[in-house]
């Protein structure tokens, strides 16, 4: 891993808004609007806590942003199981969705561990 300059330099920020993307693709269409606001939300905010604990230039402080961001990361794949049993998505994107917010999740804990 390169030398991080910015936040967009982050892996794991970059792998969020891949992320962000397919949650918005997927639950475009879906009508229950409280469900499909908070999967958003919850999935946004992964992306976004990295964003701003890395703008706030101290490693005590980004740590506290990236365990929110973990924290968004199981909230997210707590909504999946939730779509996945209500019928709004495919098992397949159930798997695919969970595999990517597990692998960011890592990449947290990986990155609180440095900031240690």
């Amino acid at each position: 891993m390169g030398k991080i300059e910015k936040f967009e330099d982050i892996i794991a920020w970059q792998k969020s808004k891949l992320l962000i993307y397919n949650i918005y693709k997927e639950f475009r269409a879906c009508k229950d609007y409280a469900f499909r606001d908070q999967i958003q939300r919850a999935s946004v905010s992964i992306m976004n806590n990295i964003a701003e604990g890395y703008e706030r230039k101290g490693n005590k402080e980004f740590s506290k942003f990236l365990y929110i961001s973990k924290g968004s990361c199981g909230e997210v794949r707590s909504m999946l199981y939730l779509a996945l049993d209500l019928g709004y998505i495919s098992k397949d994107k159930f798997e695919l969705f969970s595999q990517q917010s597990l692998e960011i999740s890592r990449m947290l804990s990986n990155f609180i561990k440095t900031l240690k």
